[in-house]
């Protein structure tokens, strides 16, 4: 597989497994179930690149024009970052022999960012320490990672066997 091959399909491994963690999202929500708010994490990202990186509360901080695109191309700039990072360390012939494994595995690993990173830096505190239901947000947060590390398997698989 060329290098150009094999960066085009992380990309696009990246785009459909953050796709399919957009499709449980939208099942969660359709069952009434509080998911991601797209606006906040372009907020976010948005004061990130006026200097910005914590927040007392993302949702009393100024808005930022576009921010809901921006959460979106943020959110899936990252899950094309994440698929890089699982064919960093499995090499590129897990684009052709996907494994189960370690995609939910990466996918596992994944929730350290919104976890450690992202809502501390929202004002939810560390793991999400500042919400009204820390451990309800934590288990949401590890299984929607966990659906993202299968949307990396299936993406993987059905890139498979397109190109084939």
């Amino acid at each position: 597989m060329t290098v150009a091959e094999t960066i085009a399909r992380t990309v696009v491994v990246g785009i459909g497994a953050t796709a399919v963690m957009d499709a449980w999202l939208m099942l969660l929500q359709r069952m009434g179930i509080q998911t991601l708010n797209f606006a906040f994490i372009g907020r976010w990202a948005g004061h990130l690149f006026r200097g910005r990186f914590a927040h007392e509360a993302i949702g009393k901080a100024a808005p930022i024009p576009g921010e809901r695109a921006l959460g979106w191309l943020t959110h899936y700039l990252v899950g094309i970052a994440f698929s890089g990072v699982l064919v960093g360390l499995q090499g590129a012939g897990w684009l052709r022999q996907p494994a189960l494994l370690s995609a939910l595995v990466l996918g596992v690993c994944t929730v350290a960012a919104p976890l450690f990173v992202m809502q501390p830096a929202m004002g939810m505190g560390f793991a999400a320490s500042r919400t009204p239901a820390p451990f309800r947000s934590r288990v949401r947060s590890i299984a929607n990672h966990a659906v993202f590390g299968l949307g990396l398997y299936l993406s993987a698989v059905v890139t498979e066997w397109i190109s084939r």
